[in-house]
């Protein structure tokens, strides 16, 4: 019984260094690199802004990001259990993780979006190009191809009405479907739910066998 119970169940090991690498590079390169990264170099003083972005990255990222996967690797646990090296610091695995599932619940949710979108971008017309909708207004303006309605323009404004670009009213109105105030709590948009939905269930069959299934799905993603 007691060598049972000291025996320590083994955990599982990538395949390959590429599908390690791979992984690696999917967990590095997400969605705050392609969707937020740009708009904080636009914000904060354009190129003059990779200047200590590289400096913190150096100094701080890169080591903090070899130290990370070198105790991994050495020790084969998980982001809590691996601090039993030093038990003083257990709470920032802890704190870590918490920090890790918040991520996934926001980054989840900015996916079904995205999913929401693929969706309807396979309609001949796109709903987000053009004004008449359910969802619009009669500030709504739409940009097409063919040019911008000028004399619309000026007639909203000629009565105080500032014009809306189409596709924002269909963010706002349609896909988000934002309440008049905090107070109002709004209805349920299932379209979302079920993106989100799909969403979730793709996540859970991708991790649900452990990374001898996952390093396959990083060849994909």
């Amino acid at each position: 019984m007691g060598k049972m119970e000291g025996k320590q169940q083994e955990r599982e090991q990538w395949n390959s260094k590429f599908e390690f690498i791979l992984s690696v590079i999917g967990f590095c390169v997400g969605l705050g690199n392609v969707w937020r990264f740009p708009y904080l170099c636009y914000k904060n003083g354009g190129g003059a802004f990779l200047i200590p972005y590289v400096i913190c990255a150096i100094v701080g990222g890169v080591p903090m990001f070899f130290l990370e996967v070198g105790i991994g690797q050495f020790m084969s646990e998980g982001g809590i259990s691996v601090w039993k090296m030093c038990p003083l610091f257990r709470g920032i695995g802890y704190a870590a993780i918490s920090v890790c599932n918040l991520l996934n619940m926001y980054y989840i949710v900015i996916i079904a979006w995205a999913l929401y979108y693929f969706l309807l971008s396979f309609q001949g017309v796109l709903p987000w190009a053009t004004c008449g909708n359910w969802w619009n207004t009669i500030a709504c303006v739409s940009f097409g191809p063919s040019g911008t309605n000028h004399t619309m323009l000026e007639e909203l404004r000629a009565v105080n009405i500032t014009p809306r670009d189409s596709v924002v009213e269909f963010w706002d109105n349609n896909v988000l479907q934002i309440s008049g105030g905090i107070d109002e709590m709004g209805t349920m948009v299932w379209p979302l739910f079920g993106t989100l939905l799909v969403c979730w269930i793709i996540v859970y069959f991708a991790i649900w066998k452990g990374v001898k299934v996952t390093g396959k799905i990083m060849y994909f993603t």
